[in-house]
């Protein structure tokens, strides 16, 4: 927990310096290196084991959880699904797999349920901790059977900021971990619009923009150098957030 923390603070401390000198050729060159840095010894600290996010009792759960960033999707199409109890929505997964899927509700809710309590820390400085429900992202990936050449997953979202499309994404080795799962239910009830109704990724190992809600598609891709700004997600194309977010 007090590596948690630290961490936490720690990369809180270092962006708030970003845009005095993100756009020197140096400081980007620092960033990466750091992020590489930064993901090895995370990884290398669980001495070969599968490292998991602290996990809590359903006392300590905070009596609400906010949401952050978007807080609903200003679409007609997105308000009739609300309105209709998200029935019709439908999960894509498809890219670099052998098995493309359109996955419904119904099929999400039919999958193997993990249900874990976890801290959610913001990279604003802000946390919460709530228990989530949903299939592991691992399940859904056996069924797609990504192929050989599969070394990255985006999560691509319904929402938008600042006019641009939220995604985010995370390397194989996160994607299958354990308590990587896409929730539809928050402290035992369907996820809240203003948490990512009706679908969010938990990515329980890093702060909370690498979270994505409302999703719409997972897709199975070698390089992030097409994906939209490249960087890997909607704040690390704009605010020079790290792509590795471990905490």
């Amino acid at each position: 927990m007090r590596r948690r923390n630290f961490l936490v603070a720690a990369g809180a401390t270092f962006l708030t310096g970003c845009s005095k000198i993100g756009d020197t050729e140096w400081f980007a060159k620092l960033v990466d290196g750091a992020e590489n840095w930064h993901r090895g010894l995370h990884r290398a600290l669980g001495g070969g084991r599968i490292t998991m996010a602290p996990e809590y009792e359903i006392a300590d759960i905070s009596p609400f959880f906010r949401g952050n960033g978007s807080q609903s999707v200003d679409t007609d199409a997105y308000r009739a699904s609300e309105a209709a109890g998200f029935a019709d929505w439908q999960l894509t997964v498809d890219g670099l797999v052998a098995n493309s899927l359109t996955l419904s509700m119904d099929d999400i809710r039919a999958l193997p349920q993990r249900t874990q309590i976890t801290r959610h820390d913001c990279v604003e400085g802000w946390s919460a901790i709530g228990q989530w429900t949903g299939p592991q992202l691992s399940q859904i990936l056996l069924a797609a059977q990504p192929t050989d050449a599969a070394k990255l997953v985006v999560f691509h979202c319904a929402d938008t900021l600042g006019g641009s499309q939220y995604y985010e994404s995370c390397d194989m080795d996160d994607a299958y971990h354990p308590q990587t799962i896409v929730a539809h239910a928050l402290n035992g009830e369907p996820l809240p619009v203003r948490n990512g109704a009706p679908l969010r990724l938990r990515l329980e190992r890093q702060l909370g923009y690498k979270h994505a809600k409302y999703l719409t598609r997972i897709e199975l891709v070698d390089s992030l150098d097409a994906i939209y700004g490249g960087l890997g997600g909607y704040w690390e194309d704009r605010s020079g957030y790290q792509w590795y977010a471990g905490i």
